[in-house]
Formats: C-alpha cells, structure tokens, sequence
C-alpha cells in the first residue's frame, strides 16, 4: 500500500466521521486496534499537526494483504472504496509489479 494516489483517496473516504457510514475505527478495531490506539488516533486528527487517522492505521498493518482490506469493505458495506481498491488492482498494481521486477 506504498501507493500515494490510492493512499490519498482512501484517507478521502475512510477519514471522514460519519456515524451511519463504517470509517477507519471500524476498520482498526477490526484488524485489532485497541480501544487505546483508535482513541489516540483520533485525538491525533484535532490540532495543528493533523494526521489522517486512516494513513496511520493502514501504514501501520502493512504487512497486511489488500485482499484484506477488501475483505472488510465486504463485510462493512463500503462498496466505494472497494471498487476503488479492485480498479487498483486491475490497473495500477500490475504495471507497477513488473516496473519493480
């Protein structure tokens, strides 16, 4: 997910703190986030210093695959961001892979 274009919009979609919409906490909690974390991320999200709190979580699992990560927009409903996902997969992530190899 080192990708910035998708990185970016997925922050687009998943940042936003709407209570009828699965959001980055759903994500988090999901993938194993405790109560803790999700909080400190989100209090990260006022001030002057913002930080996407969907950025943080997604950098720091990584290691996770995105078939993971449309697993869960599955699960939560969120068909905006897994066809966003699926038209990376198709288009960019290829061309990229054999950039790298």
């Amino acid at each position: 997910m080192n990708d910035e274009d998708l990185l970016y919009t997925l922050r687009l979609k998943l940042d936003p703190t709407h209570c009828t919409v699965k959001n980055w906490k759903n994500f988090a909690s999901r993938w194993g986030m405790s109560y803790d974390e999700l909080t400190l991320l989100e209090q990260r999200t006022h001030g002057a210093t913002y930080q996407s709190p969907t950025q943080e979580f997604l950098l720091r699992y990584n290691q996770k695959p995105v078939t993971e990560l449309t697993e869960l927009c599955q699960l939560y409903q969120r068909i905006d961001v897994l066809r966003l996902l699926q038209r990376w997969l198709d288009n960019d992530w290829p061309s990229r892979w054999q950039n790298a190899h």
